[in-house]
């Protein structure tokens, strides 16, 4: 994710969430272009995937463990809020569902992944300065 904070109510990042991070890696670098580059996860990594001529970063491709497990296996849009823990209790209050969270995001900020009533599935993001 970019340093700058993003705008409320953007979609400030996207990832994958899969069992197999590293065939779905070479999946995207191979059809893409993506370029790869390790985050590590403790006793794993997931992978920063990088746009082949600027190197910016445009995506994450993530393993379905720690934090990620029990996450579908799907894009997965991160959606910047102003409180996470306020967007999630109205996300319920509204007919929605919290799949995964809140919880803190070392470094990031906040985040919790929420089902909307029609069973969308989405990442609402806080930047914690």
């Amino acid at each position: 994710m970019s340093k700058e904070k993003p705008e409320v109510g953007s979609i400030t990042w996207i990832d994958l969430t899969v069992p197999d991070a590293e065939n779905v890696r070479d999946f995207y670098k191979e059809v893409v272009g993506w370029k790869p580059s390790p985050v590590s996860m403790g006793d794993y990594d997931d992978f920063t995937m990088l746009s082949p001529k600027s190197e910016n970063a445009i995506a994450g491709v993530c393993h379905a463990r720690g934090g990620n497990a029990g996450l579908p296996s799907q894009w997965l849009i991160y959606i910047t809020v102003e409180d996470v823990d306020e967007s999630a209790q109205r996300c319920v209050k509204l007919g929605g569902k919290i799949v995964s969270g809140p919880k803190e995001m070392s470094g990031y900020g906040k985040m919790c992944v929420i089902q909307d009533p029609a069973g969308a599935v989405a990442a609402l993001f806080e930047v914690i300065s």
